[in-house]
């Protein structure tokens, strides 16, 4: 979502020439990608446990 906020932000910034807004949502874009990173990293980690699995299930 924060992304999409940050493009829209972007875009406004871009076409009324407010650098600020433009920054702005570079930035959202920045903690939308961040967030995604951190839920993927936190899937893999999962996966990696989930695959381990315990020592019963062998």
């Amino acid at each position: 979502m924060d992304k999409l906020k940050g493009k829209g932000k972007e875009a406004v910034g871009k076409l009324t020439g407010d650098h600020r807004k433009e920054a702005e949502g570079k930035t959202d874009q920045a903690k939308g990608r961040a967030k995604d990173a951190v839920d993927e990293a936190g899937d893999r980690a999962k996966g990696v446990k989930d695959s381990l699995g315990s020592d019963d299930d062998r």
